[in-house]
């Protein structure tokens, strides 16, 4: 039967040692303590006839060896046979060592893994400042942002195999779908002409529009569409150049109009298309319907799932390009913020006291799961140890005490005979 690492080692350590030491001093000095007691009662029993104490002391030495051998037969039968003969009830230990290990798992399981003593002892416990001294330490939460960076690519590797990525996708679009797009966009262009931003927009559609009319290209396209409206003999004599200056002037003189005063009509007519716009996508049935099927439309284009596939990818590729640098940025903000949330974890004893409740309500949890495991993990243990060795074991550490019984055996025994004795002279005197 395999030993036990532990137990192979116990008695060669120093303190185990000394403990044996002291059990054979203390098992001579009995054993010696009984041979005098012995040899008492022969002496006194010879000289009995000479002086009456020595009766009385024959008496004391005889029940003093009497009470020293059942006390030496007790401890011994506790831990082997007596004298090797097959007594009935002896080598208690070994013979008993299952239910010995049994009673010893229950034990443990009734009386220390309760759920009351172990929510007390847990209680005690500051756990939360435990985590808040660990993440304080620079050092230690550049290691954990360290490792946990490096395990990130696998990360992403899993949420990609397992269709986590796919599902989020699918549940965001979901809840798109869900959201009432008119009264979101209401809100939205509401906030927006509340503060005149929507003339910033007008603005740079201005800007825009002057732009065009000095492209080339641009004015190009309006000739030749004037010269297809306009009769022969106008373009004969150029009529298309003369028209699109006209109107390229006049254009640009309204354009430098509404850039020039806050209160141009047509600035005043965008604030009235603004407010039209925001009352129909409000409480117009219809405004609203236009805006779910744009949305729908939108959100169904095969060009929006290639640009969340493409916004995945360029995620996932800058997460391992940055994980493999030395200088890892993600790794440098990450390792700050462990050791940020450390500092204020120590210095809110409100937030400290929920996660200790919490660590309490966790932990005691485990372990009152698992308490049957235990006890029948210390039972399995005990099971399988050596019987000499755990005899022995045993027997350096409590063997030594168990060894004063047989002192007090002769001794009490002792004082019984004397009783004894002495009553049974007065009762023969009398």
């Amino acid at each position: 039967m395999p030993i036990p690492a532990a137990m192979s080692k116990h008695v060669s350590l120093p303190d185990d040692e000394r403990k044996l030491a002291a059990l054979r001093r203390t098992r001579a000095v009995a054993t010696g303590a009984l041979a005098l007691c012995f040899m008492l009662f022969l002496v006194a029993k010879w000289l009995e006839s000479r002086h009456p104490l020595f009766g009385a002391l024959a008496a004391f030495a005889e029940a003093a060896t009497i009470g020293g051998l059942a006390d030496w037969y007790a401890v011994t039968a506790l831990f082997r046979r007596p004298l090797g003969l097959p007594i009935p009830h002896t080598a208690i230990i070994p013979e008993n060592r299952s239910r010995i290990a049994d009673n010893l798992g229950g034990f443990i399981e009734a009386n220390f893994l309760a759920p009351g003593p172990v929510r007390r002892k847990l209680r005690e416990v500051d756990f939360a400042a435990m985590v808040a001294d660990w993440l304080s330490d620079a050092k230690r939460s550049d290691n954990l942002a360290r490792f946990i960076i490096k395990l990130s690519p696998q990360l992403l590797a899993a949420i990609e195999e397992t269709g986590l990525r796919g599902f989020m996708n699918r549940r965001l679009l979901e809840r798109l779908r869900d959201i009432p797009l008119a009264p979101l966009a209401a809100g939205l262009l509401s906030g927006i002409t509340e503060e005149g931003r929507h003339q910033k927009l007008l603005d740079g559609i201005v800007d825009a529009l002057a732009a065009m009319l000095n492209d080339e290209a641009t004015l190009a396209t309006l000739r030749a569409k004037i010269r297809e409206e306009l009769p022969t003999l106008f373009n004969f004599f150029r009529g298309d150049a003369y028209l699109l200056k006209r109107i390229v002037a006049s254009a640009g003189a309204l354009f430098e109009d509404v850039k020039a005063d806050p209160d141009h009509p047509l600035r005043r007519e965008f604030d009235r298309f603004a407010h039209d716009l925001i009352e129909d996508l409000r409480n117009s049935p219809a405004a609203a319907a236009r805006a779910e099927e744009l949305k729908r439309e939108f959100l169904e284009r095969p060009e929006l799932q290639a640009i969340g596939a493409n916004i995945w990818q360029s995620f996932r590729d800058f997460v391992e390009e940055d994980t493999r640098s030395p200088h890892s940025a993600i790794r440098r903000q990450f390792a700050a913020m462990l050791a940020e949330i450390g500092r204020r974890l120590a210095e809110d004893r409100a937030v400290r006291a929920d996660m200790n409740a919490g660590f309490v309500i966790a932990f005691s949890a485990f372990i009152e799961s698992q308490k049957r495991g235990v006890s029948t993990f210390i039972a399995d243990q005990v099971k399988r140890w050596d019987l000499k060795q755990l005899v022995r074991i045993i027997e350096v550490n409590v063997g030594r005490d168990l060894q004063y019984i047989r002192f007090n055996g002769m001794v009490i025994g002792g004082i019984a005979g004397l009783v004894l004795y002495t009553i049974e002279r007065l009762l023969v005197g009398t």
